[in-house]
Order: C-alpha cells, then structure tokens, then sequence
C-alpha cells in the first residue's frame, strides 16, 4: 500500500516540477493537492463509519468557546487536515526522502495522481447522487 503512495507522490512531484514557474514552489503546491485529495477520502471513510456503521460520532472536537463556523472550520483542520500534512511531510519531505523516490519509481507524467485527485474529489458527489436517485440519501450520509 506505501507502494502505491509514493508512486502517486512521485508523479505529482514530477509533474509539479516541469510546471512552468513552479521550480520553486512545486513543494509546496503538491503539499497543498496530496493533502486535500486525502483529506477528501479520510471525510468519506469517517462519514459513513460513524454516521452508518457505528450510528454514534467518535472523531469530532468541541471548541465551544468558539463561534459555530469558526469551531467547524479549525476542528476540520485539526481532525482531517492536519493529519494528512503531517504525515505527507514525514513520509516525503523530511530530510528530502522524495529524492531517493524519484529514482526508484517511474513517472506516469501526473496521470497517475490526477486520477487519484478526480477519484478522491468526486466520490462523495457520487454517492450522493446516488443516495437521491435511489431514494436513499440517508443511508449514504
């Protein structure tokens, strides 16, 4: 499973790279695009584990010492977002890992990781769809 993580990574990265006027921000970016293509999927799972496997919300911080909107917003940073840059910094970035990836898997020139990006970005908008055309929106979220 890694495997497959650091092929995705390693397509991004070799696509940021070539991207006119990227040479120096590519890191960055490709940070920004990894990390909310995971933080998409991680929602999804957590959704419907909580809301239809288990039927009770585990996974959720109470800031109540905030305005709802802001609580919402830095409580999905902090339990979705955040995560997935950490570990994307740990697995990739720190002490420059992403250099010895780049010479052991080939580049699918960005199709691989744009693939990864559309899958994660339009499941939920699938399964809703779904839930409404079958009647079932409920059971999906």
């Amino acid at each position: 499973m890694l495997s497959l993580y650091y092929r995705i990574w390693v397509d991004l990265i070799k696509r940021a790279k070539i991207q006119p006027g990227n040479r120096e921000k590519w890191p960055i970016g490709a940070m920004i695009f990894m990390s909310i293509a995971m933080t998409s999927n991680f929602t999804l799972i957590m959704t419907i584990l909580q809301k239809q496997l288990l039927g009770f919300y585990f996974y959720y911080l109470e800031l109540t010492f905030l305005p709802n909107y802001a609580a919402t917003l830095i409580s999905f940073i902090i339990l979705f977002f955040l995560p997935w840059v950490l570990i994307n910094y740990f697995l990739i970035f720190y002490r420059q890992k992403y250099k010895s990836l780049l010479k052991k898997y080939p580049s699918k020139e960005g199709r691989l990781f744009l693939t990864y990006f559309l899958i994660s970005m339009f499941s939920p908008i699938v399964l809703i769809i779904l839930g409404i055309v079958t009647g079932k929106i409920g059971i999906i979220f």
